[in-house]
């Protein structure tokens, strides 16, 4: 099993503003406060966190085919 990427590039559906994120190994990100307009981000239904919606990169657990981290 290869070892998983850790940084993560948000993009904010409502203001396209990025920010460049570390994830967490061992817990899932429910939300992020958006850094350019503010908005509080969710999750899209059917995803497990911020970074399997908005993330340039999947969560650690979905990268390692261990499912959500949920």
């Amino acid at each position: 099993m290869h070892e998983p990427i850790l940084e993560s590039v948000l993009t904010c559906p409502h203001c396209q503003h990025r920010q460049t994120l570390t994830m967490p190994v061992d817990a899932c990100r429910f939300f992020h406060q958006c850094a350019g307009c503010g908005c509080l981000l969710q999750p899209r239904t059917g995803d497990c966190c911020v970074f399997c919606s908005y993330g340039s990169v999947k969560c650690p657990p979905m990268q390692q085919h261990r499912g959500c981290c949920g």
